[in-house]
């Protein structure tokens, strides 16, 4: 009979691997989910700033609407379509920073589980449920059901 109180095999530390190198990659893998959430907040100001310049662009067609050209005239010329940091939009920046330092921050982080610890993810949280879960009791199962 198949239980679903013990980890999976993903979720186990390979033979000879210590304490310390599961802490470490814990705290690794602990930067890069930083990394992500960084990188959400890079494309929501992306999207944020995107749709503002089409707010701007609109409350310009209003004010000529409304007989004020002079003003339209002024805030379309200094903003609409601006870069928001010297020759960039934000694209442009979502793009360097995805091709750069994110790009490089998942490889360095994959290839540390991959020497260390069979490319397994999450091995310091694996091991904290198992350590914190009640065995046995509903809701507290190793994984889910069938598996």
């Amino acid at each position: 009979m198949t239980t679903n109180d013990e980890p999976d095999t993903r979720h186990r530390r390979p033979e000879g691997v210590d304490d310390a190198t599961v802490e470490a990659l814990g705290k690794l893998s602990e930067a890069l989910e930083i990394v992500e959430q960084a990188r959400g907040q890079l494309y929501a100001f992306h999207r944020l700033t995107g749709a503002a310049d089409l707010a701007l662009g609109e409350s310009v067609e209003l004010l000529r609407d409304a007989g004020h050209d002079g003003l339209a005239s002024r805030i379309e010329e200094v903003l609409v379509g601006r870069n928001v940091i010297d020759g960039r939009w934000t694209f442009q920046i979502v793009e360097e920073y995805d091709d750069g330092y994110y790009s490089a921050f998942r490889e360095a982080e994959a290839s540390a589980r991959s020497q260390l610890v069979e490319g397994r993810r999450h091995l310091f949280e694996a091991e904290m449920k198992e350590d914190r879960r009640s065995h046995g009791r509903p809701g507290h199962e190793a994984v889910p059901p069938g598996r």
